[in-house]
């Protein structure tokens, strides 16, 4: 198992694993066919990712000769989670959500208010609603949750 810093050739593999976690777990709430099936596609966000350097250098990817998962930290931010389908439930969002905690020292992130599953994660490893709440595109509901101490 290996945490590392994303790299170039690993743009691919984050944009595929981008693409897929937000059509399975924010499609079913969201309910919008034409931004998760017609704006949302791996090479919009590949290209997201070749374009603006900053969003590589804030990645780390899960490896075990797979990349399996990634973390986007900013700051003290965790921004963005994601773990290949096929691959969850295997603890590896366990460890990158550990790796963000301890060696980066990130202690806050936004959820989407109906995300129960990912609600339930973060609160299994310690985060806990703040009471702040931002609306995404003007109607998104995104709660904060920081890590306990």
């Amino acid at each position: 198992m290996s945490i590392r810093q994303a790299r170039p050739e690993d743009i691919s593999r984050i944009a595929e694993m981008f693409v897929v976690n937000y059509r399975e777990n924010f499609f079913p709430i969201l309910k919008n066919e034409d931004f998760y099936f017609g704006e949302l596609n791996v090479l919009d966000v590949a290209k997201d990712y070749s374009d603006n350097p900053e969003n590589l250098a804030n990645t780390y990817v899960y490896d075990d000769g797979v990349v399996k998962g990634m973390i986007r930290i900013k700051d003290k931010e965790i921004q963005k989670l994601f773990v290949e389908p096929a691959f969850q439930s295997d603890g590896i969002g366990s460890k990158l959500l550990s790796f963000a905690t301890t060696e980066k020292h990130a202690n806050f992130l936004w959820v989407l208010e109906h995300n129960k599953r990912g609600i339930a994660f973060y609160r299994r490893h310690g985060f806990d609603f703040t009471g702040d709440t931002v609306m995404e595109d003007g109607w998104i509901p995104l709660k904060r949750m920081e890590k306990n101490n």
